[in-house]
């Protein structure tokens, strides 16, 4: 269904995001997918996030079993500038919305999924899953935050003529979350590029894992 622009405001500032209610007949309480763009999509005009990606397959869509909101960041911003924000966000959405606390998924991409392994690793409870597209991998990361992810299911995607991010980053990384036992599929597109976003997003079956999910029953996982 169409998305709705919002904002929700914060101690310094405001966070623009893009909005879609679970559909009517979804059962409640429902999940919620907070998506991290990537840079090239910052500024102060919400209409790009719809050109491509998760937030073009919500608007194109009749109806979702989720619900689904998108923030943007400025140009100069990265996502952990705005995480206490995002996390706001979040809370708020729980309150007003018929969201499961327990059914939260993290996606993001490029920019945006450097985003969700910042967020996710400092707040590693709030979150049912992890959607990384197009991501470059976390080399910072300590032993005790990539610990800190091992509950928490992901999905990364990567395209393999991607020239942006190298392959064997991503792969050592992925290695590096099942050895402190991380729950982690990599999944490469063998023609894709850097921008999968479309692909990647649109597939059924990462939509079915996106409403699988509950941090009460991790098993669900496909």
């Amino acid at each position: 269904m169409p998305v709705k622009q919002r904002s929700h405001d914060t101690i310094n500032s405001s966070l623009p995001y893009l909005f879609s209610p679970v559909s009517d007949n979804a059962k409640q309480p429902a999940p919620l997918v907070l998506f991290l763009h990537g840079g090239r999509d910052r500024g102060t005009d919400l209409n790009v996030l719809l050109k491509w990606g998760l937030p073009r397959f919500v608007d194109l869509s009749d109806s979702l079993s989720y619900v689904f909101a998108a923030p943007q960041i400025l140009a100069e911003q990265t996502w952990a500038d705005r995480a206490d924000d995002v996390l706001a966000l979040l809370d708020e959405l729980i309150l007003s919305q018929p969201v499961d606390p327990a059914r939260v998924i993290l996606a993001g991409f490029s920019l945006g999924s450097a985003g969700i392994w910042h967020i996710a690793a400092l707040h590693p409870d709030r979150f049912a899953g992890l959607v990384a597209v197009s991501g470059r991998v976390p080399k910072t990361l300590g032993e005790s935050e990539l610990a800190a992810l091992k509950d928490i299911p992901v999905q990364i995607f990567q395209g393999g003529q991607d020239k942006n991010l190298p392959i064997e980053d991503t792969e050592n990384f992925v290695e590096r979350l099942r050895q402190v036992g991380g729950k982690v599929d990599l999944t490469v597109l063998p023609d894709g590029d850097h921008f999968i976003a479309d692909e990647v997003y649109g597939d059924p079956k990462l939509q079915q894992w996106l409403i699988s999910l509950s941090r009460r029953n991790t098993a669900l996982v496909v």
